[in-house]
């Protein structure tokens, strides 16, 4: 039997059925989250910056280390205890003032359990030490390595963040969409339940009704679940509570502009850019300098140095022994110049040189690697920009065509001239097309994102234009829901 057309009346007053239920069982748009926000957040609470940022509090010291290197050392040692001494002299020449002098005479002491201290006193300042030159210059590296570490991370938690909004948005857009559709569905199986009791429409309407809607529930579920994680885990970067998290998408207007900035300079710029800046080649290459530095500081352990010594020092026995009671003290101070020469190390050298050169070898293999992947990633980042646009275009003419057409179906089928089945389907790629816009979107602004970080250039500048775009995502969004209400 065909279907009867349903009245104007009875469309305004679904219409406004199904506004209202919307409006109790979605999120309000005025909750926003802002990217900027959640950025302060992940700054204080992201796990992975958290330990980046424990790694730079180690450069300092290093400096430190580098520095001291080259300062005098003093060091006191000091040490009492029992002692034994027998000493035995033999044809020993003797001179005294009123006995004469005499030779082939005999001298003996003894101490048997007596008590001994020692103190001596060193300072030494090194004056040519290869080797501690080396050392500094290996220290110093470190602690730009953890420097430049700390730049990237901070680059990549950006990044990161940004990438957990945008996850959590559109999961939070896909279940919207979804129980857009279950509300319509719903409401379309009550009509054909409706209209197969009064005889004016066939049981097929009511059993493709009942099995669309059967899926959309199960993919609701899923769309659920899906919030749920992306949700946890942007919680989990900006310490927010997973149930005020409210993030949205880049409106056309703002992505489009961005992604014209960027592609507006050539990719040759790009790739130069990211030579020069690229945390993770600048990382690289201070690997092959430590590797480098390393190979030179075996080389300077074969290498004399030279130090300037001064010490000072006191050795006291005294106890009963062999020939009564006797008493003995050293005292001694110099200063001067000490000459060290190493001359064998059993090999050790040459095979840990040995090992360091072939770590060199195996970082300039590495760096090489990095920079090919790098201009790899810049160019696919840059390439998705200029096409990102024009993708966006054709997805937004693809939304209006289904919109079209789905307001076509809806009058086709109040006349007759379309199914049930027609407008489900036509609702359905509605929202899908919906659904791709916006990740179209998502994935241009990230894009911009990217590639900023690839050229070591993302910085909270940037973040800022980014949140601006989803800022006023938020007022379309806003404004979209007023129209709807009005409609």
């Amino acid at each position: 039997m065909p279907a009867l057309p349903l009245s104007s009346r009875a469309l305004s007053a679904l219409a406004l059925a199904a506004g209202l239920t919307l409006a109790g069982a979605l999120p309000r748009p005025a909750l926003a989250t802002d990217l900027l926000a959640a950025w302060a957040g992940a700054e204080q609470h992201d796990p992975e910056l958290a330990v980046a940022r424990a790694a730079r509090a180690g450069a300092q010291p290093l400096r430190e280390q580098a520095a001291a290197l080259w300062r005098p050392g003093v060091q006191l040692a000091a040490s009492a205890g029992a002692a034994s001494h027998d000493s035995d002299t033999r044809g020993a020449h003797f001179a005294a003032p009123g006995m004469g002098q005499n030779d082939g005479v005999d001298f003996s002491t003894s101490v048997h359990g007596g008590t001994a201290t020692r103190w001596a006193l060193q300072a030494s300042q090194p004056l040519y030490h290869p080797q501690r030159r080396v050392q500094q210059q290996l220290l110093q590296l470190q602690a730009d390595r953890a420097e430049l570490q700390w730049q990237a991370a901070h680059q990549q938690a950006m990044l990161r963040t940004a990438e957990r909004y945008l996850d959590a948005a559109l999961a939070q857009q896909a279940l919207q969409l979804t129980r857009q559709q279950l509300q319509a569905v719903q409401r379309a199986l009550e009509e054909a339940q409706e209209r197969f009791r009064i005889g004016d429409a066939p049981i097929t309407d009511t059993h493709e009704a009942g099995a669309r809607l059967a899926a959309l529930q199960a993919q609701e579920l899923a769309a659920q679940v899906a919030l749920q994680v992306k949700q946890r885990l942007l919680a989990d970067t900006t310490g927010l509570p997973p149930e005020t998290l409210r993030p949205q998408l880049p409106v056309a207007a703002a992505t489009a502009a961005n992604a014209s900035a960027a592609t507006a300079l050539p990719l040759a710029h790009w790739q130069q850019q990211a030579e020069d800046a690229n945390p993770g080649i600048r990382l690289q290459r201070l690997a092959q300098e430590l590797a480098r530095a390393e190979a030179e500081r075996h080389s300077a352990r074969a290498a004399p140095s030279v130090e300037l010594v001064a010490q000072a020092g006191q050795e006291r026995l005294h106890g009963s022994g062999d020939f009564g009671r006797s008493r003995s003290s050293a005292r001694s101070a110099s200063v001067g110049v000490q000459l060290t020469v190493p001359l064998y190390t059993g090999g050790m050298r040459e095979a840990r040189q040995e090992q360091a050169l072939r770590q060199l070898e195996q970082a300039q293999a590495q760096a090489d690697s990095t920079r090919q992947q790098v201009a790899s990633q810049t160019h696919a980042a840059w390439l998705g920009l200029s096409a990102g646009a024009q993708r966006v275009q054709a997805l937004e003419h693809a939304l209006n065509a289904s919109r079209s057409r789905l307001d076509a179906t809806r009058t086709g089928r109040e006349a007759g001239d379309r199914t049930l089945l027609d407008w489900l389907n036509a609702q359905n790629d509605a929202a899908a097309a919906e659904l791709a816009l916006s990740q179209a979107r998502g994935a241009l602004l990230l894009d911009g994102l990217r590639l900023a970080l690839l050229a070591g250039q993302l910085d909270e500048q940037r973040l800022r234009a980014a949140s601006q775009a989803l800022a006023a995502a938020a007022a379309d969004a806003a404004t979209g829901s007023a129209q709807k209400e009005k409609e």
